[in-house]
């Protein structure tokens, strides 16, 4: 995990503070602990979207969702210390990812008084585009460039925004600018199993099959072992593909046949 650090041993701090909160996930206050350790770390917004977005993750993954611990105007609501209520609101709007509630993660921050939705931090901005650009709403476009330009390429809001196109099958253009986003510098080194997932399928969707085929095979390849649904997924995905080649093959022989 790679996380920013302002001074001598925060990085530490603030991986004792995420490991510490995921040994205490069974347990109902560890969202609560999470917060408040990130508020006595004073931690960025990036290094709550990091911390958050892997709890809620791994939370769910244990069967002890932060939906079923957290009621959302707890995640919501204001504080005199800003930094606990944005990691509840990290949580909380996560889980609603992770489980593609796209709908209700609009609506709770749609719900929010109009000065209080544009104070929000970049990371609780591109969850909301996910929530809008997943039902392939136009309006999420925007807001996604708008995000684009204030997250300094910082990885985990780019997957958000890549889970949200991945998702808006209608958005006009959405495998170009899936690709474009892939392109950007925390991408280059092309070893992050997610993103060539993502890129696999907006390149499946292209109709450029053999470089679809060569980014999910990379994938597979990287992804950790142990990893089961995501490796379901991936494999899925290279199904997809696959057939999709062979439909385009046999299409082309039926035209052949015809014109000769």
């Amino acid at each position: 995990m790679t996380l920013p650090t302002r001074r001598p041993g925060r990085a530490l701090r603030l991986l004792r503070a995420g490991a510490d909160a995921t040994a205490a996930i069974p347990a109902v206050h560890w969202p609560a602990q999470l917060a408040a350790s990130l508020s006595e770390i004073d931690a960025t917004w990036q290094e709550s979207a990091q911390l958050c977005a892997d709890a809620a993750w791994t939370a769910r993954a244990a069967g002890h969702s932060v939906l079923g611990l957290l009621r959302a105007e707890d995640a919501l609501a204001p504080g005199p210390d800003p930094v606990a209520p944005r990691a509840l609101r990290h949580l909380y709007l996560s889980a609603l990812r992770y489980d593609f509630r796209c709908p209700t993660l609009a609506l709770l921050v749609e719900q929010l008084p109009p000065q209080e939705r544009d104070g929000l931090d970049c990371y609780s901005r591109a969850l909301y585009a996910f929530a809008l650009l997943g039902q392939s709403r136009p309006e999420g476009l925007a807001l996604m460039r708008q995000v684009l330009d204030d997250a300094d390429d910082h990885l985990k809001t780019l997957h958000v925004l890549l889970h949200g196109l991945w998702l808006g099958h209608d958005l006009p253009h959405r495998e170009e600018q899936m690709l474009q986003i892939l392109h950007r510098p925390p991408f280059a080194s092309r070893t992050d199993p997610i993103a060539l997932f993502r890129e696999a399928g907006a390149l499946r969707a292209l109709g450029e099959y053999r470089a679809a085929l060569a980014s999910i095979d990379r994938a597979l390849d990287l992804l950790p072992p142990g990893d089961v649904s995501v490796h379901a997924d991936l494999v899925r995905e290279r199904s997809l593909m696959a057939a999709a080649r062979d439909v385009q093959h046999l299409v082309g022989r039926h035209a052949e046949g015809i014109h000769t």
